[in-house]
């Protein structure tokens, strides 16, 4: 789901990452995401497998996903 914020000229996209389990889980996943070129923030939450990013514009699929895969986890969709 993509989705306008109040903020104009930003963009919020909550994806589903499965195999978070642990804070230091959602760390590395929001430290990988928040290297993407415009993004300007990132949470992570273990418990739902949910990770919403706000950015300057839509994000890559492929870039989100292997920004994923470097944390360790598996991007399973958008939410």
């Amino acid at each position: 789901m993509t989705a306008q914020t109040d903020t104009p000229g930003s963009v919020t996209t909550v994806y589903k990452v499965s195999g978070m389990s642990c804070g230091h889980c959602e760390g590395a996943v929001s430290g990988e995401l928040s290297q993407l070129s415009g993004v300007s923030s990132v949470t992570a939450v273990a418990s739902t497998g949910e990770v919403t990013v706000v950015s300057t514009a839509p994000l890559d699929d492929e870039a989100v996903r292997a920004a994923v895969d470097e944390a360790g986890f598996e991007l399973a969709g958008r939410a």
